[in-house]
């Protein structure tokens, strides 16, 4: 595919049909993803392909609290997971949430499912000093992971990026070996798309590009 036609047609796939991912396309998407950029080159990532039923099924119950309180926030109005305004609700408020049936099982029963970590001790954080939450050692790892559902799209499958367990990396760690520098930064499920958008909503670039300033006017307004 085109490389425009595969950024603009990478969308959140989360239903799939039963056809596998062949191991040899599987191994081709990981050998493109490998050249995203990371900080000094230190490709820190490490994927683990999720095979083992038992430990698939061992990972619902650790995405279902941090989705439930990810909806509980949406319905309170209120950005979830957001550390500058967060949400104020109470427990009660998060359990008496329903998840949509079948959603996270078609996550983790994906064809393919992958947990992408990153070693924290070849990751540049510039700004852990700063009085707000770290968003930097994400350039280390995300452009990988993105580049894994790029390719996939480029082969004829997609996949979401998924960041419900790095809320129960204590929980998932033993399950996977995990290292302790590492940390679990997505789980990726991957497939044949049962249905494949093409027609993308976003903002016109001269909705969040600016020139000189924040408040600067917009980049490219006639």
């Amino acid at each position: 595919m085109d490389l425009y036609d595969v950024m603009r047609t990478t969308f959140a796939a989360r239903d799939f049909t039963a056809e596998p991912v062949p191991d040899d396309v599987l191994a081709r998407i990981l050998d493109n993803a490998r050249f995203a950029p990371s900080g000094g080159n230190r490709q820190g990532w490490h994927v683990i392909v999720v095979r083992d039923p038992a430990k698939r099924a061992a990972l619902g119950p650790l995405i279902e609290p941090t989705y439930r309180r990810y909806l509980a926030e949406v319905k309170a109005g209120a950005n979830p997971w957001n550390t500058i305004a967060p949400a104020d609700l109470d427990d009660s408020a998060v359990d008496a949430v329903t998840i949509p049936d079948g959603f996270i099982e078609r996550l983790v029963h994906a064809p393919t499912l992958l947990l992408v970590t990153v070693d924290l001790a070849v990751v540049a954080a510039m700004d852990q000093h700063l009085p707000r939450i770290g968003v930097v050692p994400g350039a280390s790892i995300y452009p990988f992971v993105w580049n894994i559902l790029l390719a996939a799209r480029n082969e004829g499958y997609g996949g979401t990026l998924t960041t419900f367990l790095a809320a129960e990396e204590a929980q998932v760690k033993p399950l996977f070996a995990i290292p302790d520098s590492h940390a679990v930064a997505a789980m990726l499920p991957l497939g044949r798309p049962v249905k494949q958008l093409t027609r993308l909503r976003r903002k016109p670039v001269a909705a969040f590009a600016t020139v000189d300033a924040f408040s600067g006017p917009g980049f490219g307004v006639a």
